[in-house]
């Protein structure tokens, strides 16, 4: 902690030479806005500009592969959950034990699910107290986001532990008028309602911005019908979300964010329905202050962010009616610089100091039996972190990162990043890059029932090389993407026999109470794979888009009868294609979706086979005013039944209409 402030204080006060051009923002939830001689946070028309870099800088000088969807992009979609949007992208599954609020889990290019940052307004999202310290997708709607960005490959230089598959960055927007607004209303198939409103404006040095989103729906039975599913699990959820920036003077703001959520899912139980049902509350928190030196040239966050994630399960048939109860809070205190050095060359860098606790209990069915006491753990890392981006001649920019983290029970580790991409005149994009990940083991991995205080971090290394071919000033591109990755002391879990002598199978301190199993660092993996895609935009209003993924996620752990085979729940082969059609002037326009993927399996053995499916989704769109647009949208469209998650059901047929509105 002592390290952060002193860090943080010398950043402040060091000498900064007059600089040629400002620097990009230090915020991950900045909006790209024009700066003087064309800096690196221009956004000049036609430029794609993202933030999953920790500030806004042009696409084209980004090393490592990302896709970018924009808030036209998520509405023509029309999906209400961020995990269902993101599926689309390359190099992206999904697995999801029901419906809609149940367990999901989402894997960048076959990582673990649990090795993904999700990012919302800034703020790290993870859930300390999970078993593997991951985000839950369940209950993330597309809301008010405005732009979602997917930055693939191991990414810890910048977003620290955790970020091993990739990064997934939601933007929320803030206005730029007096006043704004916007809504959205839809209904349809199994009483699934949803409502989301938003209000902001402008007004002298106060930004401000308010959402909210309610969605219920009766669901589907979890189980699948085909073993014994046949009750609807319902699911609900609300959230909020706000965003504020505070002028306080030229070159002073400050800035606050804030995001909750409160879902209620039913649950079946393994053995089929049941009356179980599952709560889950998250509460994202921000505040800092932004302080721009030498005309914006050097600048400088200052941030405090805080996380909040309370799970409890209920059986309203049991005497004791809970039947878990978990919640995990971090609390970051964050400094983050940028400095423009010289035309086309600007770096970033900052410190954290991250505390992490998590509790977690499953209390038992009789009311004669006490509660056992909570597990319960507390980690602290604080991190340095800083990233070169260099221009070096036209069209050429190279990148070199280097971050330490010190990690209170496993001391410093030190990664590194490089790449580079080349923009050619005549089109041609060429990236390529080399980036580290590291992945301390969570609390509920060290300290609960199946806790095991041996662990060692997991760690892996990735590389990737791609190239882009772009047409007609950019409204045909073609490219490709190779990538390996390599993960080792992957952390998992080992079931114990009831004759089993491993001291590991005993509770911590006894020589005889033993335990259903623990927690070791016992395998290895190799992915490598080609992501493909494509886009032609016509000037008559015509647009058609496709990315193929090749991912071969293996296991490689030395000696086991599981080597050389796929990982659970990651199709090897997977494309998804889409065409769009809108008369000008913003007229009617018409949609179609294809998402197709291979055979995967349920099993590390490679045992249960899931089958291949193919996903069918039409859309519409109609405008009623210069502000209003009625929509409606069919979603598996031929009925498809498919699992990802062995025994558990899917979303049939789904047609849903509603309305759009933007003031």
């Amino acid at each position: 902690m002592r390290k952060f402030v002193l860090f943080a204080g010398a950043a402040v006060l060091a000498p900064v030479p007059a600089l040629a051009q400002q620097a990009p923002a230090p915020n991950a939830a900045a909006a790209p806005v024009a700066t003087e001689n064309g800096g690196t946070n221009a956004a000049e028309p036609g430029t794609i500009v993202v933030t999953a870099n920790r500030g806004p800088v042009s696409i084209d000088r980004v090393a490592a592969s990302i896709t970018v969807l924009d808030k036209d992009a998520i509405d023509r979609a029309g999906d209400l959950s961020v995990a269902d949007l993101l599926i689309r992208t390359p190099g992206v599954s999904l697995s999801r034990n029901g419906g809609y609020g149940t367990a999901t889990s989402l894997r960048i290019r076959g990582a673990e699910s649990d090795q993904t940052v999700v990012v919302i307004d800034g703020v790290k999202l993870n859930d300390p107290s999970s078993t593997g310290g991951g985000y839950n997708f369940a209950n993330l709607l597309t809301g008010d986001a405005s732009r979602i960005e997917v930055l693939r490959g191991p990414q810890s230089t910048l977003w620290g532990s955790q970020a091993i598959g990739g990064v997934v960055n939601i933007v929320t927007p803030l206005p730029t008028d007096t006043l704004e607004a916007s809504m959205d209303v839809e209904a349809g198939s199994r009483d699934t309602v949803s409502g989301r409103a938003a209000l902001g404006g402008r007004t002298g040095p106060l930004a401000w911005r308010v959402a909210a989103q309610t969605f219920t729906t009766d669901g589907i039975s979890a189980i699948a019908p085909e073993f014994g599913g046949r009750e609807r699990d319902g699911y609900r959820n609300q959230s909020v979300t706000g965003r504020a920036l505070l002028t306080l003077t030229e070159g002073v703001s400050a800035d606050v964010r804030g995001y909750y959520s409160d879902g209620r899912v039913e649950i079946d139980g393994f053995s089929g329905d049941s009356a179980e049902f599952s709560k889950n509350r998250e509460f994202v928190g921000y505040a800092g202050l932004n302080v721009d030196l030498f005309g914006g040239r050097f600048r400088n966050r200052f941030g405090y962010g805080y996380t909040d994630t309370d799970r409890d399960n209920y059986n309203p048939t049991l005497a004791r009616q809970k039947t878990f109860d978990a919640a995990g809070k971090n609390h970051r205190l964050e400094y983050q610089g940028s400095v423009a050095i010289l035309p086309g060359v600007d770096a970033t860098f900052g410190a954290e100091n991250e505390v992490s606790r998590f509790r977690s209990v499953s209390p038992p069915s009789s009311l004669s039996v006490p509660i056992p006491a909570a597990s319960r753990g507390r980690a602290e890392i604080t991190s340095f972190y800083g990233q070169l981006n260099a221009t070096v001649i036209e069209g050429l920019t190279l990148t070199g990162g280097v971050r330490n983290d010190d990690h209170n029970r496993y001391g410093s580790k030190t990664l590194f990043s490089g790449g580079g991409v080349y923009t050619a005149p005549w089109g041609t994009v060429i990236r390529a890059s080399y980036s580290e990940g590291f992945k301390a083991p969570t609390l509920y991995q060290l300290y609960s029932e199946y806790g095991n205080g041996a662990l060692n971090p997991e760690e892996a290394t990735g590389w990737e090389a791609g190239a882009e071919q772009r047409f007609l000033n950019g409204r045909v591109a073609l490219g490709a993407t190779y990538f390996e990755r390599r993960s080792t002391n992957l952390i998992t879990y080992v079931g114990c026999s009831t004759t089993s002598t491993t001291p590991l199978c005993f509770v911590p301190g006894s020589t005889s109470a033993r335990r259903f199993g623990y927690y070791s660092n016992v395998a290895r993996a190799f992915a490598n794979g080609i992501e493909a895609s494509g886009r032609v935009s016509l000037a008559e209003g015509l647009s058609v888009d496709g990315n193929y993924s090749w991912v071969a996620s293996e296991d490689r752990s030395a000696g086991a009868a599981t080597y050389g085979l796929q990982l659970a729940r990651r199709p090897r082969h997977s494309w998804n294609a889409g065409v769009n059609y809108a008369l000008p002037n913003g007229g009617p326009s018409l949609g179609a979706a294809v998402r197709w993927a291979g055979e995967s399996f349920d099993d590390a053995a490679n045992t249960t086979r899931l089958d291949p499916y193919t996903l069918v989704d039409l859309r519409a769109e109609l405008p009623i005013s210069p502000e209003v647009r009625f929509f409606v949208r069919a979603e598996n469209v031929f009925d498809e039944e498919y699992q990802t998650v062995y025994r558990y059901g899917t979303l049939g047929r789904s047609i849903y209409a509603g309305f759009r509105g933007r003031f």
